[in-house]
């Protein structure tokens, strides 16, 4: 990137694009199956989209709207929490040190697009339990905000 041109798709590889939404789905995963009660997951799913939606229009920058279209959270609904949790904070990790290195300005916005999901995640439920505060907390960490 130079001096303020915006970063787009385009500047990052399929993977490293690949990890940027996987971070974004799978902080919303996380907040929906940390406390195991799936009777509101179609409540905590609407959500997500709907919060997405919302940034696709009103995102901060052209980078954030696009990255904001994770269509697909890139874990079945089989997979165990663990595994979502390890991958997804993996994912956050290096997407952080992706734009670090290519697009330092979207590094704060992408934290808050983050941490914005997981929290409309969170309160779809009617108000954030513990084991969900926990998991925004690591989420925190992985995004370097700890």
């Amino acid at each position: 990137m130079f001096g303020s041109a915006m970063a787009t798709k385009s500047d990052f590889t399929e993977p490293e694009w690949e990890g940027l939404q996987k971070g974004i789905t799978g902080s919303g995963m996380l907040a929906s199956v940390s406390d195991r009660d799936l009777t509101d997951s179609f409540g905590e799913a609407g959500a997500m989209a709907k919060y997405l939606a919302g940034q696709q229009v009103a995102g901060s920058s052209d980078f954030i709207r696009e990255v904001a279209k994770a269509r697909g959270t890139g874990f079945g609904l089989t997979t165990s929490p663990d595994r979502v949790r390890d991958e997804t904070m993996e994912a956050l990790r290096s997407s952080i040190a992706t734009l670090q290195a290519k697009a330092p300005t979207e590094v704060e916005p992408y934290r808050q697009l983050v941490l914005g999901l997981a929290q409309a995640v969170a309160d779809a439920k009617g108000g954030e339990l513990p084991v969900e505060t926990a998991v925004i907390e690591q989420i925190r960490e992985a995004l370097g905000t700890g």
